[in-house]
């Protein structure tokens, strides 16, 4: 019952809903995080991360669908996963601004590549902040189109039309450079 009056605070925004929720639930998402992240400042910067989705997100939940401690565990543990998956990226050069290099590539073909992978991250940049988003989930961070879905509260088939039309936009605004 304590739940069912929480997630309704949290959805009509009531003033120290966040605390209440963060009073209950940090211990539990600081266990999901732990294992993945062994960094204590990641570990902080991913439990901030998550308590942002939620009080973005809330309104999508479905008591009916999962547990709030299902939901809370799926979104915890994933977005742990793609800050390590970031940090991996950083780790071996990756960045949002430069295509790595590949080895058998001349210089001119490195270049080009570079470039590209530059104005491909600027038109993404130009994004509005959900299509960005979404396009960062699927095509940087990797995650299943199910696992995206679920998390915004949208269909699958609703994220895909999505990411499709925003790889149209992509693809005319960099003249048909995109591979998608």
């Amino acid at each position: 019952m304590e739940e069912a009056r929480l997630i309704q605070a949290l959805q009509t925004r009531q003033d120290g809903a966040m605390e209440r929720f963060q009073r209950l639930y940090s211990p539990l998402l600081r266990y999901i995080i732990a294992p993945i992240l062994p960094d204590e400042r990641d570990r902080e910067e991913c439990l901030s991360d998550v308590l942002l989705q939620v009080w973005g997100s809330i309104g999508g939940f479905d008591p009916g669908r999962a547990a709030l401690t299902t939901w809370l565990t799926h979104l915890a543990r994933n977005a742990a996963l793609n800050r390590r998956r970031g940090n991996e990226r950083r780790r071996e050069g990756g960045t949002l601004d430069e295509a790595a290099p590949d080895p058998a590539d001349g210089p001119e073909q490195s270049l080009l590549k570079a470039e590209r992978a530059r104005a491909v991250w600027a038109a993404v940049g130009r994004l509005g902040r959900r299509d960005r988003e979404l396009f960062l989930r699927k095509y940087y961070y990797y995650q299943p189109t199910a696992q995206i879905a679920a998390e915004s509260g949208m269909t699958v088939r609703a994220v895909e039309s999505k990411l499709y039309r925003i790889r149209k936009h992509l693809q005319g605004e960099l003249g048909g450079e995109i591979d998608g």
